[in-house]
C-alpha cells in the first residue's frame, strides 16, 4: 500500500514536473526562437550595409577614374586625330597614356576603344579590332546603345596575357563637343578580389551574399560570376519574390523578406536586399534558419531525455536540471547576441539607446553621454538641441535635429521606415570638425511596449572627404581650373531653379583665331595661351561666380547683374584686357576675344536656351570682325 502510494506520489510529481518542464521548454523555445530571428534580421541588415558601403567605396574610385579619362579633353583630341595620325607613333602615345593610369592606380585593365577604327588599345598597346559579328565584342556595341554615361560589365578579359580572367569592367563613353560618341574608355578589376570580400563576410556572419543585375542574373558571388549567366531566382528557387526584389531601388534603404523555406528546404530563410545605383546591381544577403532550428531542437531533445532519466533516478535534482537547461538556452542566446555585438562594434564607434515614446535616454551609457554634455536632466528632444549646439557644425544642426526628433522618428516608424540616417560634421573641441554618420534603427520593445531607437555613430571623415575630392576633380578642368561643361550646366541650372526672380548674365568667350596659334606655334604654345586667357578672365569675376570651360577654346561665365550698364562695362573691360600680345618668351601672337551675352530670365531660364542665344550673339560678334562683344536681342 505504502509502495503503491509512493509510486502514485512519485508518478504524480514526475508527471507534474514533466508537464511543467515541457511547457517551460515550449515557451522558452518560442521566445528564444523569436529573439534569434530578430538577431538574424539585425545582423543581416548590418552585414548588408557593411558590404554596401565597402562596395560603393571600392567602385567609387575606378568609376571616377574612368569618368576622368572620358572627360579628358586631351584624350578627346587625341582620338579625333586617329585617322590622320595612324601608325606606331599614334599607338605609342595611346599606350603611354593608358599605362600612366595603370601604373598610378594599379588596375588589372585600362583600355580604350576608338569608335572610328574599332581598335581596342590597352596599356600594352593595340590589342585587337572589334567586330559586330563577333559575340565576344557585343559588350562594346551594348555600351554604344546604352543611355547611361557609364556601365559595368562582368566579362572575361580577352587581352593578350590576361588568360581570359573574369573581370569587372567600367565602360565610359567619350563624346566630342557635338555630343557624338567617339570612343569608349575604362578600367577593369579582377572578380577574384571582390569574391574575397564576400567570403570574409560569409565566414564571419554565416550567410550568403550575391550581387545581381536588373534581370536577376548573378554578377558576383563566391560561387558564380556574371560571365556564367546564372539566374539567382532560378538557382535559389525563389521566383515568388523576383518582381518585388528587382523593383526595390530605394537608395540607402533595405528590403527585408522572410521566405516560406530556405533554398535548400531546411527551414525559413531571411533575405535582405539593397540597390546600389552606381553599379545598377542589387545586393542580396540570405541567412538560413535551418541549422539554428536543428540546434535548438537537438538541445531540447537532449534536455528532455536528461530530465526523464534524472526523474527516474532522483526527483530532488529536477530543479537543478531545469536550471541547467535554461542556462544552456541562455548560452545560445548570448552567442547570437555576442555575434551581433561584434559585427556592430566593427562598423561603429558609439552605440546609444533611446526611449522615443517616453522622450528620454534608455540605459546607463546613454544617460552618461547626455550628462557629459550638460543634457542629463532634460527631455531627450531638448538634449538633442543641446548636443547640436555644442558639437555639430552650424549648417548641419537643423537637419540633425529634424531627423532624430521624437516627432519625426515616430512619423517615419508609422510609415514603416525603421532606419534613419544622417551625415554631418562634428567637433569635440569646437574647432576641428570631421564627418560623422549616424544610423538609427527603431523597434517596438517587448519589455515596456515603447518605441525604442538604437543610434550607431561612425566616423566617415576619410571616405567622405575622398568622395568629395573625387567629385570636385571630376567636375574641374585640369588645365584651367574652370568647371567642366557638365558641371557648368548643373551649377547654372541649380542657381536658376533656386532664384527664379533674380537677373543673371551668361557670357560666352571664344579665343579669336586660336587655330592659327596652334598651327603656327604648336599645341604647347596654344595651351599656354589658354592658361593666360583664362587667368585674365578670372581676374574680372568674383570667387563664387560660375566659370566653365565648355569647349576647346570656348569658355563661359554666369553672374548675377543689377542692370545692363554693368553687363556692358564688364564686357568692354574684359575685351580690352584680352586685346593683347601673348608671348612665351620666344614666339608672339596677337590675342583677342569674341564675346556673346544672353540675359536671364529675359533670354531663357535654362542652360540650353541661354547658351543658344549667347552663341547667336557670339556669331554676330565674329561677323562684325571679332575682338568685341554682342548682347543678344531677339
Amino acid at each position: 500500500m505504502k509502495n503503491t502510494k509512493l509510486l502514485k506520489t512519485n508518478a504524480a510529481v514526475s508527471i507534474i514536473l514533466i508537464i511543467g518542464f515541457l511547457l517551460t521548454s515550449i515557451f522558452s523555445y518560442k521566445a528564444n526562437y523569436k529573439a534569434s530571428l530578430d538577431n538574424i534580421e539585425q545582423v543581416s541588415a548590418l552585414t548588408s550595409e557593411g558590404i554596401y558601403y565597402q562596395m560603393r567605396a571600392l567602385f567609387a574610385k575606378p568609376v571616377d577614374v574612368s569618368l576622368t579619362m572620358a572627360h579628358d579633353s586631351l584624350l578627346t583630341e587625341h582620338l579625333s586625330e586617329e585617322a590622320s595620325r595612324t601608325g606606331s607613333s599614334y599607338e605609342k602615345r595611346t599606350r603611354e597614356y593608358l599605362r600612366a593610369y595603370q601604373e598610378k592606380y594599379h588596375y588589372d585593365s585600362v583600355f580604350l576603344v576608338s569608335a572610328a577604327s574599332r581598335h581596342y588599345y590597352n596599356f600594352n598597346g593595340l590589342d585587337r579590332t572589334l567586330y559586330k559579328s563577333d559575340p565576344e565584342d557585343q559588350w562594346y556595341y551594348d555600351v554604344l546603345e546604352s543611355k547611361r554615361e557609364y556601365t559595368l560589365k562582368v566579362d572575361n578579359d580577352q587581352v593578350k596575357g590576361a588568360d581570359n580572367k573574369i573581370t569587372v569592367f567600367i565602360n565610359c563613353k567619350i563624346k566630342d563637343i557635338s555630343g557624338n560618341v567617339i570612343g569608349v574608355v575604362g578600367v577593369g578589376m579582377r572578380v577574384d578580389s571582390l569574391k574575397k570580400i564576400l567570403q570574409k563576410y560569409e565566414k564571419e556572419s554565416d550567410m550568403e551574399a550575391y550581387f545581381i543585375d536588373d534581370e536577376g542574373m548573378i554578377q558576383i558571388s563566391t560561387a558564380y560570376t556574371g560571365y556564367e549567366k546564372k539566374d539567382w531566382f532560378k538557382e535559389c528557387g525563389d521566383e515568388v519574390n523576383r518582381k518585388e526584389i528587382l523593383s526595390w531601388k530605394k537608395e540607402n534603404s533595405d528590403l527585408n523578406i522572410w521566405t516560406g523555406q530556405s533554398t535548400d528546404g531546411s527551414g525559413k530563410s531571411f533575405i535582405s536586399t539593397r540597390y546600389i545605383p552606381e553599379l545598377s546591381w542589387h545586393l542580396i544577403i540570405e541567412q538560413k534558419t535551418g541549422r539554428l532550428i536543428d540546434d535548438m531542437k537537438q538541445e531540447i531533445y537532449r534536455s528532455v531525455l536528461m530530465i526523464v532519466l534524472i526523474i527516474l533516478a532522483v526527483l530532488f535534482i529536477i530543479t537543478s536540471v531545469i536550471k541547467n537547461f535554461n542556462k544552456q538556452l541562455t548560452h545560445l542566446m548570448n552567442e547570437k547576441q555576442t555575434l551581433f555585438k561584434n559585427v556592430t562594434e566593427q562598423l561603429y564607434e558609439n552605440i546609444y539607446e533611446l526611449n522615443i515614446s517616453k522622450n528620454c535616454p534608455a540605459g546607463k551609457s546613454t544617460e552618461r553621454y547626455f550628462e557629459s554634455l550638460g543634457a542629463g536632466d532634460i527631455p531627450y528632444d531638448q538634449g538633442l538641441r543641446v548636443i547640436a549646439e555644442k558639437q555639430i557644425k552650424e549648417e548641419f544642426r537643423e537637419g540633425y535635429v529634424n531627423t532624430f526628433t521624437p516627432e519625426n522618428v515616430l512619423r517615419e516608424y508609422g510609415k514603416g521606415n525603421y532606419h534613419l540616417q544622417y551625415d554631418f560634421m562634428i567637433s569635440e573641441d569646437g574647432s576641428q570638425y570631421y564627418w560623422m554618420r549616424i544610423d538609427a534603427y527603431t523597434f517596438l520593445s517587448s519589455e515596456d511596449r515603447c518605441i525604442h531607437m538604437f543610434t550607431y555613430r561612425k566616423n566617415i571623415d576619410e571616405d567622405k572627404r575622398r568622395a568629395l575630392q573625387m567629385t570636385k576633380m571630376a567636375e574641374t578642368d585640369e588645365m584651367t581650373g574652370f568647371h567642366t561643361r557638365k558641371a557648368t550646366e548643373r551649377c547654372i541650372e541649380k542657381l536658376l531653379t533656386q532664384n527664379k526672380d533674380a537677373k543673371y548674365s551668361f557670357f560666352i568667350f571664344d579665343i579669336d583665331n586660336f587655330k592659327q596659334a596652334n598651327d603656327q606655334y604648336g599645341h604647347v604654345f596654344g595651351d599656354m595661351a589658354i592658361k593666360e586667357f583664362t587667368t585674365v578672365i578670372r581676374r574680372h569675376f568674383r570667387e563664387n561666380d560660375i566659370l566653365g570651360r565648355i569647349g576647346g577654346d570656348e569658355f563661359a561665365a554666369f553672374i548675377p547683374v543689377e542692370d545692363m550698364g554693368s553687363v556692358e562695362a564688364k564686357a568692354e573691360n574684359i575685351a580690352a584686357d584680352l586685346d593683347r600680345t601673348f608671348t612665351d618668351g620666344v614666339s608672339s601672337w596677337k590675342m583677342s576675344v569674341s564675346i556673346g551675352i544672353s540675359i536671364a530670365p529675359r533670354d531663357g531660364m535654362d542652360f540650353v536656351s541661354l547658351y543658344k542665344n549667347a552663341d547667336a550673339a557670339l556669331y554676330e560678334t565674329k561677323q562684325r570682325g571679332k575682338n568685341g562683344y554682342t548682347i543678344y536681342r531677339e
